[in-house]
């Protein structure tokens, strides 16, 4: 091993994800030496641009932003990427697609959809109750450890005050409703008052995005209000998702931090129950006065060593619930696909094959079992019609998030369980777009296990670990070690498996930073 370096950072952040940039930023804008580590030989995490063919550069993995925090990129200084705004299309096997943007429904024909006014409304609730929600997102979730003559807890209780006020404030009728319908199953509430068809399928489906549930499964509700934390609008960068990774990374730079890529840490340095720095996998040493994480929290736990945690904490980690149930499916096409029905402006809309609710419970089914779905739930976009600078030589990418695909299938992910997933989904793309098939020159195709492998996500899971009604404020990642602070002085976890949860949003990162700062660690 060689000797540490006599430089000590006030901190090191390990990985160079959007949350780590987003953690280090906020703790350099403060005057802090800062130097991020990542594994990898670029930065961006699951948010990151690749050359998929010659001449063809796609968002690997994520390729949509959902729930960009506005305030965490003004406290950042990021300003975001040019972005536009994408109509959602819920595909039907009759032609009679369905177009959403915002709360306006209608089919893809122009024509008025029967249950417009209906979706409207409970959209406008749902976004309602999703900005109460949201305002504790920004704020590191209450404990009472302190006891309530402690002036921080005080401070701390409220904000879930304000909630309660804000919730009291909607009236009586509002606050009922959102009580029932909390912690119910987003199957039933879909079909209280739709039917069963594909406007009932995209509910569905932005109900369990990403998660190791069905419609039918308790707490889908709240999964579903989470989609619309900020207003629920569905935006695909201009450059890629890459080009936000770019954003929080050169936020990060002109803020003075250093970021190392291609080195992988080892280990954290515990002494004293403190974290003094990391060792990489070279064996040489990064002094640093405190560490976070932006990995999942079972990793973190154990890059420190299990033996600095009670058993206890070292259960609830263990059996934390991330199976990762997509799959990431990028095709290089030699021309613009042609979906039936749908005109241009369409076609480059966020195009999702979720025929009904119903259509997505069975589809979840095989995943209990480790098979994966003949039928599965996709969420595709064709970013490069969009921008053209993406492809060249009239070339076009599909992204394509294929949902339900279990994280250990059985069998194992062989060379033809991988060919049979790719079939699988150019199979359910080519019921609407006939003859897709022949215009692919170039696939990759990631399981959850690829997902992993790669980014370090556990268990491949995209939120790194399940937004549960179970795993979120005080319970994330688990009970007990939900305020960032992770059961070492020093050592905090910064990712997405900490609150407010995944996405890329940043806010998780800038939460454990501020936090950090708050516990006087580095004063």
């Amino acid at each position: 091993m060689s000797k540490p370096s006599d430089l000590t950072y006030d901190a090191v952040v390990i990985g160079a994800g959007h949350n780590g940039l987003a953690a280090a930023t906020t703790l350099a804008r403060q005057g802090k030496s800062v130097c991020v580590i990542e594994s990898r030989d670029g930065i961006g995490g699951m948010a990151r641009n690749a050359a998929i063919a010659p001449g063809v550069v796609a968002p690997k993995m994520a390729h949509l932003l959902y729930n960009l925090n506005p305030k965490t990129l003004k406290e950042l200084g990021i300003t975001a990427p040019k972005s536009v705004s994408l109509p959602t299309v819920s595909l039907a096997d009759d032609g009679r697609h369905v177009v959403i943007q915002g709360d306006l429904v209608s089919y893809a024909d122009g024509s008025a959809h029967p249950e417009a006014a209906t979706f409207a409304a409970l959209h406008k609730r749902l976004t309602k109750f999703a900005a109460l929600l949201g305002q504790m997102s920004l704020k590191t979730p209450p404990s009472l450890a302190g006891g309530l003559m402690d002036m921080a807890t005080l401070q701390e209780l409220a904000g879930l005050a304000k909630l309660g006020i804000g919730l009291k404030r909607m009236g009586k009728k509002d606050m009922r409703e959102f009580l029932r319908i909390l912690l119910s199953n987003a199957y039933d509430l879909i079909l209280d008052d739709f039917a069963d068809a594909p406007l009932a399928g995209m509910l569905a489906a932005d109900a369990v995005r990403g998660a190791y549930a069905g419609p039918r499964s308790p707490g889908t509700v709240f999964s579903m209000m989470y989609r619309l934390g900020n207003g629920g609008d569905v935006r695909l960068p201009m450059g890629g998702m890459g080009a936000v990774a770019d954003a929080f990374a050169n936020a990060a730079k002109l803020a003075g931090c250093d970021i190392r890529t291609g080195c992988r840490v080892a280990q954290v340095i515990v002494e004293n129950d403190t974290a003094r720095g990391v060792i990489l996998a070279d064996g040489s040493v990064i002094n640093a006065r405190s560490v976070l994480s932006s990995i999942g929290a079972f990793q973190t736990m154990q890059m420190a060593g299990v033996q600095h945690y009670d058993t206890e904490a070292v259960r609830r980690l263990r059996n934390l619930r991330n199976k990762g149930t997509v799959a990431k499916v990028n095709l290089v096409l030699s021309g613009a696909p042609d979906f039936v029905g749908l005109d241009a402006k369409l076609t480059a809309g966020r195009l999702l094959i979720a025929t009904s609710a119903t259509y997505v419970e069975r589809a979840f089914n095989p995943v209990k079992y480790g098979d994966m779905s003949n039928a599965p739930v996709i969420e595709a976009v064709i970013p490069s019609l969009s921008d053209p600078s993406l492809c060249s030589d009239g070339q076009h990418i599909l992204s394509a998030n294929v949902q339900y695909v279990p994280y250990a299938l059985a069998g194992g992910w062989t060379p033809a369980a991988r060919q049979k997933l790719l079939k699988l989904t150019l199979d359910r793309l080519e019921v609407y777009a006939p003859g897709l098939g022949r215009l692919v020159t170039h696939s990759e195709v990631l399981t959850p296990l690829d997902i992993e492998t790669q980014t370090g996500a556990p268990g491949g899971h995209w939120h790194h670990a399940e937004m549960g009604i179970d795993q979120i404020l005080t319970l994330r990642p688990v009970n007990g070690m939900a305020r960032y602070g992770f059961g070492i002085a020093g050592y905090y976890l910064c990712g997405a498996s900490a609150h407010p949860g995944g996405d890329v949003m940043g806010t998780a990162g800038r939460n454990a930073a501020r936090q950090l700062l708050k516990d006087g660690v580095l004063a």
